[in-house]
């Protein structure tokens, strides 16, 4: 809960959705920015090493723009094979602008999926916003087929106090001040407060770990990139 931002959980939802509707035309620069340009070559190689190959069919959660699922596009070579599921209209407006595939309104704890479905479940950058770990694993492992896989990515808190420090400058003064200049958008510039703090007070590794293997993933494994970089990849049983 970050009541700075809204009063009761009822609200985050209607929050989250609105915050990122206005901002959906900014999110792609805002992005370049975030990962000084590395972006599309991490998700790629990360989707890669996670086990995504040719004529697999993948669920896209907290799709966005559609950033995760063009990386995956490539891979597979046919954009029909990723479906990017996202709550924000104005995210999924965005995204149609670069991916041709099948896109679905909708959240990560009430997936609008048949179960069984694909060999692979990503979310990219989105955890922090999930009400209910625990529902929303339970979905995954429901739309999985059997030996499916799943990664998500997400950003960290950091462990040291001089890279944390860092990072908080970069995300709540340097950023807002760029994006300021660049989008002049009071919403794109609000998203970044909001994207800190959402770091800041992210539930440790420990308890997603231990949320995957509750909503019965098995194979469950956690690594870090750099400072803050998160990888987390299960497998659902065969």
């Amino acid at each position: 809960m970050l009541t700075r931002y809204y009063r009761s959980e009822d609200d985050r939802a209607p929050f989250i959705n609105t915050l990122f509707d206005r901002a959906a035309r900014h999110y792609d620069w805002i992005g370049h920015l975030l990962a000084f340009g590395s972006g599309p070559y991490y998700r790629r190689r990360t989707l890669a090493r996670a086990g995504l190959r040719p004529h697999m069919k993948l669920l896209d959660v907290a799709t966005g723009t559609g950033q995760v699922a063009r990386a995956a596009a490539r891979i597979l070579g046919d954009e029909r094979g990723v479906v990017g599921l996202d709550p924000s209209a104005g995210m999924l407006r965005e995204a149609r602008r670069v991916h041709a595939g099948p896109l679905v309104q909708g959240r990560a704890e009430e997936i609008p999926v048949r179960d069984n479905v694909f060999d692979m479940l990503s979310m990219g950058f989105a955890l922090r916003h999930v009400t209910t770990l625990e529902r929303a694993f339970a979905e995954y492992r429901r739309v999985l087929k059997p030996g499916g896989r799943l990664l998500m990515l997400e950003i960290s808190r950091p462990r040291s106090s001089v890279v944390r420090w860092a990072i908080r400058v970069y995300f709540q003064q340097i950023l807002p001040l760029l994006i300021r200049i660049g989008t002049r958008s009071p919403d794109a510039r609000l998203l970044m407060t909001y994207y800190w703090d959402t770091i800041d007070e992210c539930v440790p590794a420990a308890m997603i770990l231990a949320a995957l293997q509750q909503a019965g993933f098995v194979d469950v494994q956690h690594s870090l990139r750099g400072a803050c970089l998160s990888e987390y990849v299960a497998r659902k049983p065969t």
